[in-house]
């Protein structure tokens, strides 16, 4: 999450909620746009320790880059938490464990993308490298344990940590010590977000299988391949999921503003103050009744932030949200919105995205979620590996972003980045694989060699 949202529009309605999401509705002669954001977890090359706040840390990161790149800072009280580009819309975001995010602009195309992802490490290295920091390119921080990790100044991440042990045994781990890759994609009508939410959320658990890169916690293997997927299983199940009414009959954006508003708030933000209604209902505030803030009204800013709170495995605002990758390497971060952007922009490949998932049950699909952060691609549903269906998902993307046919300067198609992806389904072999057998291997046992060889700038 970038930033929180600041329009003081007051509403009164359900109607006006779901107005807000249909305002994220593009005009389909026009080019979709593409964002891509990414989570990275902070150490210090010389003694691998995580990265604090104050002290050289986060903080002289933000302020650095604020002078480097002439964005706006972003405070919560009178402390540096961000920064946002006032012209391009892209921004830069501290996680509660100091995971340093860059939420990247809406983009005509992926090789614009990588564009912005150059430019952002570049900044980052320079700022970054006289400081001693470098960044690990892991789903998930492998060495220290919850203690150990630094804590952000921000507001919302108080109330969230003392409200998440309420509702979930990993709510915390899934806060300060994961790391992920996220895609937004936009939507041209009720009807063509139904259609791509329904095979985003279908699709999500291949997605997890071919991103699978947090096999280590606490200094040795947990016995997973993606244990970032298996945190979000344990984290709050009113705010988490594969949410089966968006298969149901009935799905639009009014079917999500009713379960938006089940789903229980965190916090309401006045004049730049925190105040925590854990567990309270959207409803109150809507209807002006909530107990801690009697007579406090909803507005545009407190919805926006109660959606940025909801956590499903592909989330819905004013655009689509993709959330099953864990943290990895550049050629990830621009594969999974390769991955749909192929399967979104282009009729053909949408309609095969839907054939592939069209035979899962609400049960299977939920099944699949479960055994996917174990068994990765050689998991299985409806009697066909997952491996099988992740290169027919492949092949649909390719197809859809080659017939876009937008190229780089050097002639090349956005399919290109698809080949890291590509490379894991024809050998089944997703990153984490390859982390544990050097663990068990050359690594001698120990996850230190983990922050010379899994660094990702």
């Amino acid at each position: 999450m970038a930033r929180d949202a600041d329009d003081a529009t007051p509403i009164s309605s359900r109607r006006e909620l779901v107005e807000w999401l249909e305002s994220g509705l593009k005009n389909p002669s026009s080019r979709l746009k593409v964002g891509t954001e990414h989570e990275k977890i902070g150490f210090y090359k010389e003694t691998r320790a995580p990265v604090p706040y104050e002290n050289g840390g986060i903080r002289a990161l933000i302020e650095g880059l604020e002078a480097s790149l002439g964005w706006t800072a972003i405070f919560d009280r009178d402390q540096p938490i961000g920064l946002y580009d006032p012209e391009g819309g892209a921004a830069i975001s501290i996680e509660p464990g100091g995971q340093f995010e860059l939420s990247g602009a809406p983009l005509d195309s992926l090789h614009d993308t990588k564009v912005e992802l150059d430019a952002h490490f570049r900044a980052v290295a320079a700022i970054a490298q006289p400081l001693g920091v470098s960044f690990l390119d892991l789903g998930a921080s492998p060495k220290w344990s919850r203690a150990e990790t630094p804590v952000m100044p921000k507001q919302r991440y108080q109330i969230m940590s003392a409200y998440m042990p309420k509702v979930g045994a990993l709510g915390l781990d899934m806060m300060f010590r994961t790391a992920t890759i996220q895609a937004n994609l936009d939507f041209t009508s009720e009807a063509d977000m139904v259609r791509k939410y329904r095979a985003a959320l279908a699709l999500q658990p291949v997605v997890t299988a071919l991103f699978a890169n947090s096999p280590f916690m606490d200094g040795k293997p947990t016995g997973a391949l993606s244990q970032r997927s298996i945190i979000w299983r344990d984290t709050d199940a009113a705010r988490t999921g594969m949410l089966p009414f968006v298969f149901e009959d009935g799905m639009g954006f009014e079917r999500y503003v009713d379960y938006a508003l089940d789903v229980p708030m965190y916090f309401v933000k006045r004049a730049g103050v925190y105040h925590d209604v854990a567990g309270a209902s959207f409803r109150d505030l809507l209807a002006g009744r909530l107990p801690q803030l009697p007579g406090e009204r909803a507005t545009i800013s407190d919805w926006a932030n109660h959606l940025s709170t909801i956590f499903p495995e592909a989330r819905l605002k004013t655009y689509l949200e993709m959330r099953g990758a864990d943290g990895g390497p550049a050629e990830h971060i621009l594969a999974l919105p390769a991955l749909f952007v192929g399967l979104f922009y282009d009729a053909t490949a949408l309609d095969g995205a839907l054939e592939l998932a069209s035979g899962w049950t609400g049960e299977e699909r939920e099944e699949l979620r479960a055994v996917v952060p174990f068994q990765a691609l050689q998991s299985r549903i409806k009697g066909r590996g997952l491996r099988e269906v992740a290169l027919d998902m492949l092949a649909l993307a390719r197809g859809g972003l080659q017939r876009r046919a937008l190229r780089a300067a050097n002639g090349a198609d956005e399919s290109v980045y698809l080949a890291p992806l590509e490379a894991i389904a024809e050998t089944g072999r997703p990153l984490a694989v390859e982390r544990l057998e050097a663990y068990n291997g050359r690594w001698g046992r120990s996850v230190d060699p983990s922050f010379e060889e899994c660094v990702l700038l």
